[in-house]
């Protein structure tokens, strides 16, 4: 599965370092969207950072998630399990519409595998001292996504290679510097195995707030509305109004590279399974370092942890974006 999760990341580091920018703007926060296929199979709110203005010109974001997934959660009434490695890859368009309003794009490709990073996860948790359960009752680098529930059906996810991810389509309107909504809306376009698209439309609204602290820090929050309406096997257990909310800032440390931080929360995405990963909120730190280039651009690396032993967040993402 290496060899065949890996080539799209080739392709998709190669187009970043192929790309040439002109004239881009710096960015505050990355955007944030959970990983999880549990999480991102429901809901379409994500964290949607300021945007400066760009007038007469289109904005690019590339961004590429790769993340680890071990949940083994047990009641006596239902099972559910997800070892799996899951990759996305997405292309994000931005365009002022006006002085104050812009249109905002984005399509995204992802994947579903057996994966080859378990090896390395089990040293890098036990360099911190972290025991892993879950991964000692599970086999290397092997897929599995089932889920029994209280009524006694089975359900079980198969791996893809490569498929493309729901359309994102948003209307962002910008009433001062510091102080930003987007209305955005998902299509369910998935080419992927069921339980990876969301199968039917999402609405959301996203309010994003910031501020420079001080020359060197600059904050962010937000607070996001969704509505997906139920679909598929899981109708009866889901639920169709969510909230999140981030916080986060970023720093600059020297010259043109800064760190930055952010806190994600997203209410629970189901209900009634008695299954802690699926009935609990997720709640997820993402952080990371930010080179800025010449040209206002910049280049991301980062990671993205599960703060909590319950709840649908993803125990490690590496991130990988560029803008410009």
């Amino acid at each position: 599965m290496l060899r065949v999760a890996g080539r799209p990341i080739r392709v998709f580091l190669g187009i970043l370092v192929l790309a040439t920018p002109a004239g881009a703007l710096a960015q505050g926060l990355p955007s944030f969207a959970p990983l999880n296929p549990i999480s991102s199979s429901r809901s379409g709110l994500y964290y949607q950072p300021l945007r400066e203005p760009a007038p007469g010109r289109w904005v690019t974001a590339m961004a590429l998630d790769y993340a680890s997934i071990i949940e083994d959660n047990q009641t006596p009434v239902a099972d559910y399990v997800l070892d799996s490695e899951v990759l996305r890859m997405s292309l994000g368009l931005s365009r002022d519409l006006g002085v104050r309003s812009f249109l905002l794009l984005e399509a995204s490709a992802g994947g579903a595998y057996a994966g080859f990073m378990d090896g390395f996860l089990d040293w890098y948790h036990g360099a911190l001292g972290i025991r892993m359960s879950e991964r000692d009752r599970r086999p290397r680098d092997r897929f599995l996504y089932e889920i029994t529930l209280p009524d006694g059906r089975m359900i079980q996810r198969s791996r893809s290679n490569l498929f493309l991810d729901d359309l994102r389509v948003g209307l962002g309107f910008r009433p001062s510097s510091g102080l930003q909504t987007v209305v955005s809306l998902t299509v369910p376009t998935s080419t992927g195995p069921v339980g990876y698209g969301r199968g039917v439309p999402s609405l959301n609204l996203l309010n994003t707030v910031g501020a420079l602290l001080s020359p060197r820090v600059h904050y962010e929050g937000s607070l996001g509305l969704g509505y997906t309406p139920t679909n598929g096997s899981l109708a009866r257990l889901q639920r169709e109004l969510f909230v999140a909310v981030t916080s986060g800032a970023r720093v600059m440390v020297w010259g043109h590279n800064s760190v930055f931080a952010n806190l994600f929360y997203h209410s629970p995405y189901y209900q009634g399974t008695t299954l802690w990963s699926l009935d609990r909120r997720e709640l997820s730190l993402d952080f990371g370092w930010i080179v800025q280039t010449r040209t206002g651009g910049e280049w991301r690396v980062g990671m993205t942890e599960d703060l909590e032993p319950g709840g649908p967040g993803v125990d490690l993402v590496l991130r990988f974006g560029r803008t410009f």
